[in-house]
């Protein structure tokens, strides 16, 4: 079971999931899914960084895409970034501008784990 971020829904700010998460709406800001899978229906729009086990984009995408397992940007969708995941599927009617970067990975995961730590601990101080 997952959560779905609705059509009329829009957010500003951080999302951090440990459930599958379907967004709809517009997400401005990071989504940090722990083990899980973000879907960006076509309906959506999320303007920042989005990291997840699995990640499907059918809608707008710009920012850094990093998936320990799966990038998959489907027919439709729009995605300016840069993605960093062991497996990549374009849709050939897909729109992609950015670059595909699976050798940078595990760096990418390190880097977005230590911004999330020193963000927790301005937020707590």
């Amino acid at each position: 079971m997952g959560t779905t971020v609705g059509r009329t829904i829009a957010i500003k700010g951080e999302i951090r999931t440990a459930e599958d998460l379907t967004i709809e709406g517009r997400v401005d800001g990071p989504i940090f899914g722990d083990r899980s899978v973000v879907v960006v229906a076509a309906s959506a729009q999320v303007s920042g960084d989005i990291i997840a086990d699995d990640i499907t984009v059918y809608g707008r995408v710009a920012g850094q895409l990093i998936a320990t397992d799966i990038v998959d940007v489907r027919a439709g969708a729009t995605v300016h970034a840069q993605v960093m995941s062991q497996r990549f599927i374009l849709d050939p009617e897909a729109t992609f501008t950015g670059r595909v970067e699976p050798q940078h990975l595990q760096a990418a995961l390190s880097v977005a784990r230590f911004n999330q730590k020193k963000r927790d601990a301005a937020a707590g101080a």
